[in-house]
């Protein structure tokens, strides 16, 4: 597999997520807890450089905000090309109640648009649908 830690594309790419990926840590988390999924047209994930391109610069933007990192990078699936990177450290103890707080509001939220509740679902900060469009965005500016 070839390495794109030095490529340009890479280190711009990067530059541009790390605001995106600090701003969806849980608040009050300490930066703990945070992760970020993009779903992309196929043609426009190859267009940016590819799959293991833009799971390189995830990668290495969120190593600069010191989390321990997962990626996958899926290509083809029924939402186009899936590119995800979570932070896996272990929380602290201080830190515990707001990411458990955080995750069970994600929770409610999905369930809540899962079982067609009534009414206006629960606030789902940071949705894959807000992550991709800001993605988009620093991205092209990046690049312009």
């Amino acid at each position: 597999m070839a390495s794109y830690a030095k490529d340009p594309r890479c280190t711009a790419m990067a530059e541009a997520l790390v605001p995106l990926l600090r701003r969806n840590c849980p608040e009050g988390a300490g930066g703990f807890g945070g992760s970020y999924q993009v779903n992309l047209d196929d043609e426009e994930a190859v267009g940016l450089g590819g799959v293991e391109l833009i799971r390189a610069a995830m990668r290495k933007a969120a190593r600069q905000l010191g989390w321990k990192v997962t990626t996958m990078g899926m290509i083809g699936t029924r939402h186009g090309t899936m590119v995800v990177v979570q932070d896996v450290r272990e929380v602290p103890e201080e830190h515990q109640v707001v990411i458990t707080d955080a995750m069970n509001d994600r929770m409610r939220a999905a369930l809540h648009k899962v079982w067609g509740e009534p009414g206006p679902a629960p606030v789902q900060r940071g949705s894959v649908a807000l992550m991709t469009q800001e993605f988009r965005a620093a991205v092209a500016t990046g690049s312009a």
